[in-house]
């Protein structure tokens, strides 16, 4: 047994040190350009940079970025390089990494000493113990905390990519609802005249007190709706100051007066479930969790009655004092546990469960990948289509009827109040057709999410339009 032993101890640790030579270093950026790597093309933005922490550089840039009103892209931009959030979870990746060197790294050995004493004798011994199952597992054990590592980043680039998305689309609802808090003020103004005009008229008795609570309803109405207006996009911009992670005199940034032009054609995509499962990186991760969960399995197997063999040294040497005689004692010792109350049979269902459970997850994924990209793009041409209905259809038809209606003023055909209520149709066309660029936008960054990032979650639904935008000017 003593030869067996000699023989194996110092092979077994060779073996276990040079299969972990090579990897038990961490990483320089502890992963970080691995997820830049994983996110390109997928953030919206071509120039995706990542920081765990903010420095002076990312301020500068940071800074830059808002010296200009603020576009799509470059919010984007100043969220993936600000948001604490997202730097939280990226700082997470070094612990990652530092898990995936810990598990590289050879079983620590144990030395214990102790001391006794019997009359004239004393004994000392020492014993040196050495994990030997964990050192021969060690390459297995290495390469899932690699894994895992993997792991994490995967599940970080995801995150990057939630965070682009719901920055874009943040900033899509500040600039739209900027833009119809401005046409609302238009309408309040219309209604203003209206009802001044309205009182003015009533006063000297050439209108009825009816008509005047009319337009004092219509001015009541615009008025409240103008808060609205503005109260949404109040709060619009602070959500997406939220997200691009600002405080202080940054929040002063500027918005763009107009949300950018619908693009002259829709994008026309062909197999979109097909795209959706090959680039999505939730499908991915899915599939990487459940190759690392299925090959842990044979782990678990493997050391499921066995799960610990540690080998020990011991040196016991014994002082007598009356006489001055010294004895040594040496000799091997291996300790395994012996599994009378456990076989291993729930950790191994355990793993079962756990493998069963991942590619249950790995369908589910793939499912609600297919979904989400059909839906996604029905989202984004139905959205196209009504956009494109508003500028080429309705918004020309009211600018018509409104320059009509300004000849058959000037030609005393119609009254100031008609005039004044085919003014608060045209602005109210407008809105409309703002809402519907706004939510083309928000479809857009959708189906890009579906498409190439992850689950866009909840997906913008249209909202139905109110009041009568299309309707014609009624008199009084």
């Amino acid at each position: 047994m003593k030869a067996w032993l000699r023989f194996l101890v110092p092979r077994v640790v060779l073996a276990a040190a040079a299969t972990t030579a090579g990897c038990a270093s961490l990483e320089p950026d502890a992963g970080l350009g691995e997820v830049q790597k994983l996110v390109a093309g997928k953030a919206g933005t071509s120039d995706v940079t990542l920081t765990r922490e903010p420095t002076a550089d990312t301020q500068k840039a940071v800074d830059a970025l808002l010296g200009t009103p603020l576009s799509a892209d470059a919010a984007v931009r100043i969220a993936l390089l600000n948001n604490p959030g997202l730097q939280s979870s990226l700082a997470g990746l070094g612990a990652s990494d530092a898990q995936r060197v810990q598990a590289g790294r050879l079983p620590i050995p144990h030395f214990s000493v102790g001391r006794f004493v019997e009359g004239d004798k004393i004994e000392i011994e020492r014993f040196l113990k050495l994990d030997v199952l964990g050192l021969l597992t060690l390459p297995w054990r290495a390469e899932y905390a690699s894994q895992q590592a993997a792991l994490s980043r995967r599940q970080a680039a995801e995150e990057v990519v939630k965070l682009a998305a719901a920055t874009r689309k943040s900033w899509v609802q500040a600039v739209a609802a900027q833009q119809t808090a401005a046409y609302m003020r238009d309408v309040k103004e219309a209604a203003e005249a209206g009802a001044e005009l309205a009182r003015r008229m009533t006063r000297v008795g050439n209108w009825s007190r009816l008509n005047q609570a009319r337009e004092q309803s219509v001015l009541a109405d615009a008025t409240a709706q103008l808060a609205r207006a503005e109260q949404a996009a109040f709060a619009s911009r602070e959500q997406l100051t939220r997200l691009m992670g600002l405080w202080g005199r940054q929040t002063l940034f500027t918005l763009p007066d107009r949300l950018p032009d619908l693009p002259k054609t829709p994008q026309d995509i062909q197999n979109v479930e097909a795209m959706a499962l090959q680039q999505r990186l939730d499908v991915q991760n899915a599939q990487a969790e459940s190759v690392y969960v299925a090959q842990s399995m044979g782990l678990t197997r493997a050391t499921g009655f066995m799960n610990a063999l540690d080998i020990g040294y011991g040196r016991d040497t014994t002082f007598n004092n009356s006489n001055g005689e010294r004895e040594t004692k040496r000799g091997f010792e291996l300790e395994l546990p012996l599994p009378v109350f456990d076989w291993g049979q729930a950790g191994n269902a355990r793993a079962q469960a756990l493998y069963m459970q991942s590619a249950a997850r790995v369908r589910q994924v793939a499912v609600n990948a297919r979904s989400e990209a059909r839906e996604a793009y029905h989202g984004y041409r139905t959205a196209y289509d009504l956009a494109r209905h508003y500028r080429d259809e309705v918004v020309p038809l009211r600018k018509f009827i409104a320059d009509e209606m300004v000849l058959r003023y000037n030609g005393m055909l119609s009254s100031v109040f008609e005039l004044l209520a085919d003014t608060r149709a045209h602005v109210l066309a407008v809105n409309a057709s703002i809402d519907a660029l706004r939510d083309y936008w928000l479809a857009d960054a959708d189906l890009q999410t579906a498409l190439s990032g992850t689950s866009p979650g909840g997906m913008t639904a249209m909202k139905p339009v109110t009041g009568s935008a299309g309707g014609e000017a009624k008199g009084h």
